[in-house]
């Protein structure tokens, strides 16, 4: 919500450089550039420290977003406990086909869960770094965000009070349903939205990776994928309707399906354990443009949207928050307002790349399940070609790996 104007019952404002609205990947990763400048900040986030560093979220992290973190400080943890990943296994036809893309472009993915990220990035933030905090927070409401005094203002926790914090930027890094992207939610912001019209059902299984890698199965069933998170717990996807239920997916259909889609000549049989996860997603884009709107700088899934389906949101959030924090920092500690006014278009550059890699890639995963003998036929041959032809093997090695970021 934005309004010209606090609640007046508040109590006596607070003043801080910055207000970063949400303490996910983005904001946080923020709020330790800015700490590490001495730029006071403070983050508003109406989660619970527990929950935030609970939630399970994607894994993967391409090798720049990995080395922007370490130069920045923030990656020691998850070097030292991230998995390192060089090829991928595609499945179909009935046949197994590794694909090594560190061979090809010198780069690898990291697997970090997104909650273990969290965690380290709070701490650092939090408990290392000083930097000002508050979880639980109620009732966030955004005032005169074209001015150059906005402010913000929520609910207390603890004592039921509205507390007005004034600043001279704020920072939407509470996704898709926050109350930042509500903010320009008057028309003022384009919105670009793509329906893929299919669900992944998402899993998380009490079980033993069956691959040293990630596993994609193109079925006539449908799309389903193999995620190794730890040693003793694997992520799977299984294309499925939109809006289906997860619990008419029972623990004996779930491991039916995933063992014929993800099945091949000469792979042994999955792994099998007990399901601790079922949640449908359903598959869809979108993009906010701009991504500035007077004092309010968007970032993460308050601006831009991209299914799981090239695993690239927490890669784009960490882009933004690069970028943002660089900007901030720059502007308040030596006047120099160039990459403020440069971050929408440098941002969007990477988001509309990433989207169109996500959209040619769900035509190979859902193609051969369209029922379409067409877009079956368009997919083999896509896949075809990704086995035989190096310049699109390199091609297809760059865009999974978002090789042209150096952060």
């Amino acid at each position: 919500m934005t309004s010209t104007s606090p609640h007046t019952n508040s109590v006596a404002p607070q003043r801080f450089p910055v207000v970063i609205v949400g303490a996910g990947p983005a904001g946080l990763t923020i709020g330790n550039i800015l700490r590490a400048a001495s730029v006071d900040c403070l983050v508003l986030e109406t989660e619970t420290r527990q929950f935030i560093e609970q939630r399970p979220r994607a894994g993967v992290i391409e090798e720049w977003a990995v080395r922007g973190l370490e130069r920045r400080g923030l990656a020691d943890t998850l070097l030292a406990r991230a998995q390192r990943h060089t090829e991928c296994e595609f499945r179909f036809a009935g046949e197994r086909y590794r694909f090594a893309y560190t061979e090809l472009t010198g780069q690898h993915h990291w697997i970090y869960p997104q909650q273990l990220l969290v965690t380290d990035l709070v701490r650092e933030y939090a408990d290392v770094r000083g930097g000002a905090i508050r979880f639980g927070v109620q009732d966030v409401e955004l005032h005169d965000l074209d001015t150059d005094h906005p402010s913000v203002s929520y609910t207390c926790p603890e004592t039921g009070r509205r507390e007005v914090v004034h600043c001279d930027f704020v920072a939407g890094c509470d996704g898709a349903r926050g109350v930042t992207r509500a903010a320009v939610s008057d028309g003022r912001a384009h919105i670009s939205r793509s329906d893929y019209g299919i669900g992944w059902l998402a899993l998380l299984a009490e079980a033993p990776p069956s691959s040293d890698c990630v596993l994609f199965g193109m079925h006539p069933n449908g799309f389903a994928g193999h995620m190794p998170r730890s040693a003793e717990v694997t992520r799977y996807y299984l294309e499925c309707p939109p809006g289906d239920d997860p619990e008419t997916w029972s623990h004996d259909r779930v491991w039916t399906e995933l063992q014929q889609r993800l099945g091949a000549n000469g792979a042994p049989p999955l792994n099998e354990g007990r399901l601790i996860e079922k949640r449908v997603l359903d598959m869809h884009n979108y993009v906010v443009e701009p991504m500035v709107f007077g004092r309010l700088f968007l970032a993460g899934d308050a601006a831009h949207l991209t299914a799981p389906i090239a695993a690239k949101g927490m890669n784009l959030a960490l882009h933004d928050a690069f970028l943002l924090g660089d900007a901030i920092v720059a502007y308040l500690t030596k006047g120099d307002g160039t990459g403020l006014d440069g971050y929408s278009v440098a941002c969007l550059g990477r988001v509309w790349d990433y989207q169109e890699f996500s959209h040619w890639l769900s035509e190979v995963y859902h193609g051969a399940s369209s029922g379409d003998p067409y877009r079956a036929g368009t997919t083999l041959a896509r896949l075809r070609r990704l086995f035989g032809s190096p310049t699109a093997a390199m091609a297809f090695a760059e865009q999974y790996l978002g090789t042209n970021a150096d952060y």
